[in-house]
């Protein structure tokens, strides 16, 4: 059976989504309204709503590291990885000196960012909702979802990809745009390890992984981004009410996909998910993907605690 440090995890993610949704879009759960450019834009809306979320709600905060952010730092990370940097800069410094942090200009410089974070759940198998998808100005999608074969239901416009190694797949063109952000989370240093062989074709790293990431990853390091770690540590802290320090036994932490969100609510005017939420705990033969066949009776008798999945 699933443990119950799992359950709780999910209760609150359960939680969290629903409170998100019917707070922010206010539609219904699976309707997307079409996107206009002449519609007016809810400036201020998503803050007024994350504000009850997240305490100390702010959108200062950088999307991505940076290179000179570890130079001369005089507030250094208070916590390890994947709430912060602490003990990892110099290997972070050397990733970070071959890849990127910027936002392309065409996103950079709308007046409304209209965001949809495409889950990876169930719901989206047959609901035709990629047309609807494809008009929103940013799409962030979680690890290795795939979109080739699925375009009339999840879309195949990709601005934004989340991942961690383990979930990198092994083809990062086949699945994204030319100009999609590979945007890496890094849960811990083994992580950057991963992204400096791949990048600088050393030799590759084959342990302290819970599943062997790729060991070929033909990705433009000018595309690659790192997450600033400030949203994990809001995700873990704020909204699932987490210890950052916890023990190395305790393997909780926030999926990629409520973090996808928690960034959302940090860079857009406009925020609306799909594909979200996990089968009735009941119906332990439903699928909880769109494009593959694991069931909430396969995961449990696998140890996914040590997987920080996508919902």
């Amino acid at each position: 059976m699933i443990n119950k440090s799992r359950w709780k995890i999910l209760a609150v993610l359960a939680l969290f989504l629903v409170m998100a949704w019917f707070s922010i879009s206010r539609e219904e759960s699976f309707y997307f309204p079409v996107q206009d450019d002449k519609m007016t834009c809810p400036k201020g809306e998503v803050e007024q709503k994350a504000v009850p979320l997240i305490g100390n709600y702010t959108r200062h905060h950088p999307l991505f590291l940076q290179l000179k952010d570890y130079f001369w730092v005089k507030t250094p990370s208070p916590y390890e990885l994947p709430y912060g940097t602490k003990g990892s800069e110099d290997i972070l410094l050397r990733v970070l000196a071959i890849t990127s942090y910027t936002l392309p200009e065409s996103i950079q410089s709308l007046k409304c960012r209209r965001c949809a974070v495409v889950g990876n759940g169930n719901r989206l198998r047959n609901s035709s909702m990629g047309d609807a998808i494809n008009k929103y100005d940013v799409v962030i999608r979680l690890n290795n979802a795939p979109v080739q074969g699925y375009e009339q239901d999840v879309g195949s416009k990709t601005t934004m990809r989340l991942f961690y190694p383990e979930s990198a797949h092994f083809n990062p063109k086949t699945e994204n745009n030319a100009d999609t952000l590979l945007v890496l989370v890094p849960f811990k240093p083994m992580d950057f390890q991963w992204m400096e062989t791949i990048l600088h074709d050393k030799k590759r790293i084959r342990k302290g992984f819970w599943k062997q990431p790729p060991l070929i990853w033909d990705a433009n390091p000018e595309q690659v981004r790192i997450l600033n770690p400030y949203f994990m540590e809001i995700t873990a802290a704020k909204l699932l009410h987490l210890p950052m320090k916890q023990l190395r036994k305790v393997k909780q932490k926030p999926t990629t996909g409520l973090l996808a969100i928690t960034l959302a609510l940090h860079f857009c005017d406009l925020v609306h998910i799909a594909g979200f939420g996990y089968p009735d705990s009941t119906n332990k033969k439903q699928t909880i993907h769109y494009y593959e066949q694991i069931t909430l009776k396969s995961m449990a008798v696998s140890d996914l605690m040590n997987c920080p999945c996508s919902v």
